[in-house]
């Protein structure tokens, strides 16, 4: 699960997460002065934890977060699946359903142009 720890400028060095992006927090986010953004990833029970030891940590929600410098994170299924972006349209490293293969899965592989117009 991707979220964000917004901090100011303190890294968030913790076994149980992973730090995949960094960025200066949008001005057009409230007290967002000399603060930073992490994207990170960790499993869903560390964000209570975290939030106990005083971190802010903001639930992402589908959508592109841009980074500031071109590129960003795209989100969907509310943070379980991600890809780091260089461009918009340039996948850096991705994670979940949009790297899965059905045949990997055990499920059916099926060819979507015989399928459709069978040929």
């Amino acid at each position: 699960m991707m979220f964000i720890i917004r901090s100011g400028g303190e890294w968030p060095a913790r076994p149980d997460i992973d730090v995949k992006l960094s960025r200066d927090t949008p001005a057009t986010v409230p007290d967002a002065a000399e603060t930073t953004d992490f994207f990170c990833i960790g499993e869903a029970e560390v964000i209570p934890a975290l939030r106990d030891a005083g971190w802010v940590v903001i639930d992402l929600h589908d959508g592109y977060y841009e980074d500031g410098s071109g590129g960003g994170v795209a989100i969907w299924g509310q943070g379980r699946y991600w890809e780091i972006r260089d461009t918009p349209f340039t996948v850096k490293e991705a994670s979940g359903a949009g790297g899965d293969d059905a045949a990997s899965r055990g499920g059916e592989h099926v060819e979507v142009r015989r399928a459709i117009f069978g040929a």
